[in-house]
């Protein structure tokens, strides 16, 4: 009984399907692949919205593992000297500095543009 509770457990909300053919697949999960950087559209955009009025640089868009997403915002604050994060497959930079970004990711090989105003 307990490996039929254990079952249950793994899947995640899932409780009833209609389908005849439904197959639920346990920790079976896509690993995204990184894109090369010239096939990357970014887009970078200086944000304020739910921040207490501070401007952030967003860089939007980028299609990858986490872990090459934390590099690229690694370099990126190395090269405006500020801090930041990653967030939700977005890069924070602290500050507006959507010019250096956009010059930085173009020497990168990123194909990248500003957005919005």
């Amino acid at each position: 009984m307990s490996k039929k509770n254990n079952e249950w457990k793994k899947r995640d909300g899932i409780v009833f399907s209609t389908a005849d053919s439904f197959d639920y697949h346990f920790g079976e999960e896509e690993s995204q692949e990184t894109l090369p950087p010239s096939q990357q559209k970014l887009k970078v955009v200086l944000d304020k919205k739910s921040r207490a009025g501070k401007q952030v640089t967003l860089v939007e868009g980028f299609l990858g593992t986490e872990e090459a997403l934390k590099e690229l915002a690694k370099l990126l604050k190395n090269k405006c000297g500020v801090g930041g994060s990653t967030k939700d497959g977005e890069i924070l930079i602290q500050g507006d500095h959507r010019d250096k970004v956009v010059q930085v990711l173009i020497q990168a090989g990123y194909g990248a543009k500003k957005a919005g105003g």
